[in-house]
């Protein structure tokens, strides 16, 4: 078996081509430095360097397994300023899970400081509604989520990183459109709403359920995401309730309204003007260091 301390001692030797030098600059005595060349040869099956009292030469197999003797010392080298990097934080792959608007105000300034501040970490990206980005913790899919709460506090670990207002979509030239005032629940009275799936979009559904608690009106169709949603109120079939940050999605055919209150509730929520979270979702217990240089990131850019 080849071992890296003879590829060393066979280096130095080829490069010095004297026993002496070669022993001296490996702080090793001569005897031992022609054993482990001997035991390299044995190895290789091949002589390597042909020596006599005055001199010391390659063979042509010592010329060829030179080159490959400084590729597989570069490759150790490299492998182990990988495993230093990796085992800082600064390298490797973290599975990201998001959903459609979390992307909107995070996704892209988060990417962009990854790639300045920690170049060799891969982010593979996987888009998912939050109970699939749970799913994917749980099953060790994705590392981390960018999700809507609540969660399972027993299995993730969640740290709130952006709070916004809810607004109103309306299609355009409806008539609460034309209103300066924040919108209230009992302007909603009768309306068509598209509402949120109570399981798969149950956030949303919560709050916008909420909100219109006081009034009556009208579920038209229930739906498991945000941008479903404006594209059937940009298709006319109704009204709807929204993240701020959606209107950077800039569907035509819809214009955004404020609600009382930004849809909070004094009695519930930390921030009533801005009661729509997202959080920053893993696995409770240890993470890895490229995982946790991630969630630093993302936690520090929300500050």
């Amino acid at each position: 078996m080849i071992t890296l301390d003879q590829v060393r001692s066979f280096v130095a030797v080829a490069e010095e081509l004297h026993f002496g030098r070669a022993a001296e600059r490996l702080r090793m005595t001569q005897p031992p430095l022609s054993r482990q060349i001997q035991k390299l040869e044995k190895a290789v099956g091949a002589q390597l360097l042909e020596r006599d009292n005055r001199r010391v030469a390659l063979t042509g197999a010592g010329a060829a397994f030179l080159d490959e003797a400084y590729r597989m010392l570069n490759l150790v080298e490299s492998a182990g300023d990988l495993a230093r990097r990796v085992d800082a934080g600064a390298a490797g792959v973290v599975r990201l899970g998001f959903t459609a608007v979390s992307a909107i105000s995070i996704l892209g300034p988060l990417l962009r400081r990854l790639t300045v501040e920690v170049p060799d970490v891969e982010v593979r990206l996987s888009e998912r509604v939050t109970l699939a980005q749970v799913d994917g913790i749980r099953h060790g899919e994705i590392d981390i989520g960018l999700a809507r709460p609540p969660f399972d506090t027993e299995l993730l670990s969640s740290r709130v990183i952006s709070r916004e207002p809810l607004m109103a979509v309306l299609p355009q030239g409806h008539r609460l459109a034309e209103l300066d005032r924040p919108l209230t629940p009992q302007d909603f009275e009768g309306e068509p709403v598209i509402g949120y799936h109570p399981q798969q979009s149950r956030y949303f559904h919560e709050l916008s359920v909420r909100f219109l608690a006081n009034a009556h009106p009208r579920i038209e169709q229930r739906v498991h995401q945000v941008l479903t949603a404006m594209l059937l109120v940009s298709a006319d079939r109704g009204v709807g309730f929204v993240p701020v940050s959606a209107s950077s999605l800039h569907v035509e055919g819809v214009v955004f309204r404020p609600i009382e209150h930004g849809g909070g509730d004094t009695r519930l929520d930390k921030d009533p003007e801005r009661p729509v979270e997202l959080h920053a979702i893993w696995a409770r217990g240890s993470v890895s260091p490229v995982v946790r240089r991630v969630l630093d990131a993302i936690i520090e850019m929300n500050r």
